[in-house]
């Protein structure tokens, strides 16, 4: 599948707020996804098919660590190597930062993303207790250890 990533720009912040509707049972407001803007610390990629936006990560940076925030598909480009790329030009992103380490939660029950993340060298370091709701569930917390 032909996509392009990129850095993502107030102009995608309309298809990105519907990706999160689509992808989450409690998404991100509008006004928290433009505060994830690229910035000093920020990596915010888009993934672009047709000019269009079917993908997204988020990354916040403090000092050296990087924190994913969300990583969502449209539920039309799926199992396409979206996710795939948009992980791995984010980490390309976090060792250029020279960040020591970047990690995200997931869903104790979604086996497809943490199968995803562990293809990437993201290993589980923790647990959080009912982390999330709608439905209340536990988070694995991975870790890929750049340094």
């Amino acid at each position: 599948m032909d996509f392009l990533v990129a850095d993502a720009a107030s102009e995608h912040i309309d298809a990105i707020e519907e990706l999160e509707k689509q992808c989450f049972s409690v998404p991100w407001t509008r006004e928290q996804l433009l505060s994830q803007l690229p910035d000093e610390r920020h990596e915010f990629l888009v993934a672009l098919c047709k000019g269009q936006p079917v993908g997204y990560v988020g990354m916040m940076c403090v000092l050296d660590e990087g924190y994913i925030a969300n990583v969502a598909v449209s539920k039309d480009y799926r199992r396409r190597g979206i996710a795939d790329g948009l992980i791995e030009a984010l980490l390309r992103r976090a060792v250029n930062r020279q960040l020591a380490f970047v990690t995200l939660e997931v869903r104790a029950g979604n086996e497809a993303a943490k199968a995803l993340y562990a293809k990437h060298g993201f290993v589980p370091v923790g647990t959080r207790k009912n982390y999330y709701a709608s439905p209340r569930e536990d988070a694995v917390l991975m870790t890929n250890f750049l340094k």
